[in-house]
């Protein structure tokens, strides 16, 4: 029996927050080549997806390429961002079929040119789809992010737009790249590490986390129902009591 029957669909997470991690390791593991982990990481995006849609998830968020990746070796990111384009060219007819609307959050100025075309061109096509919004964080990091934001603050005080005391948490929120999309709910992680790789650290603030050992291209449709009922047996107190969620 598949774990999906055992999910709750009345309590489902809104959004869904994925680091997508091991694809390297794998490949190792196996004697191949990393860019081989990376093609086979992208079949698990398109089976990951299917789940998402037929669950009806709102939002699913995906960890895709971070502004510290920019390090690696330059043959790999060149793998990458040649991945990038095959995989939104061949993926937007489904998108289209399934209802699902793209967009990015990032530092996006910094992609290959037929990378950003390609990305924009799908965001652009799938702009008006109503069902799942599929987020890809594509030069993102958080540090990044933040800091974006507060120099944008910073401009808006010196122009005397705004006074420095009257700033808040959802000003705040509004300057960043993730604004209009609501917080994750559940964060997950794959490939055996515990920690968040300075990713939505803002916007993870009350996210249930789900650590698993699985690598990337292992991680399929039981995998993402086993965290969505890890989830489901969470308790969501938001810094209130049990007793005061009963009333």
């Amino acid at each position: 029996m598949s774990l999906i029957e055992k999910i709750d669909k009345n309590r489902l997470p809104r959004h869904v927050a994925i680091i997508m991690d091991g694809n390297g390791r794998w490949a190792k593991a196996k004697g191949k080549d990393r860019s081989f982990g990376h093609q086979e990481g992208v079949v698990s995006v398109r089976k990951i997806m299917d789940a998402v849609t037929q669950l009806g998830l709102k939002y699913l968020t995906l960890y895709t390429f971070s502004t510290e990746n920019w390090n690696r070796p330059e043959e790999e990111v060149q793998a990458l961002m040649s991945l990038l384009v095959s995989a939104i060219h061949r993926e937007t007819p489904d998108m289209m079929k399934k209802n699902v609307r793209l967009t990015a959050i990032g530092d996006l100025s910094r992609l290959r040119e037929d990378a950003y075309n390609t990305l924009q061109e799908c965001i652009d096509t799938t702009s008006a789809n109503t069902g799942t919004t599929l987020v890809l964080a594509l030069s993102y990091s958080s540090r990044w992010e933040i800091t974006r934001a507060a120099r944008q603050l910073a401009q808006e005080v010196l122009e005397q737009k705004i006074n420095p005391n009257d700033i808040t948490e959802a000003m705040v929120s509004d300057h960043l790249t993730t604004k209009n999309i609501p917080d994750p709910d559940l964060l997950i992680r794959t490939g055996g590490e515990k920690r968040i790789s300075n990713f939505l650290l803002w916007q993870l603030s009350y996210a249930e986390f789900f650590f698993t050992d699985v690598f990337w291209p292992d991680f399929r449709e039981e995998e993402l129902y086993e965290a969505i009922l890890y989830y489901q047996q969470r308790e969501r107190r938001f810094g209130k009591t049990s007793e005061q969620l009963i009333l």
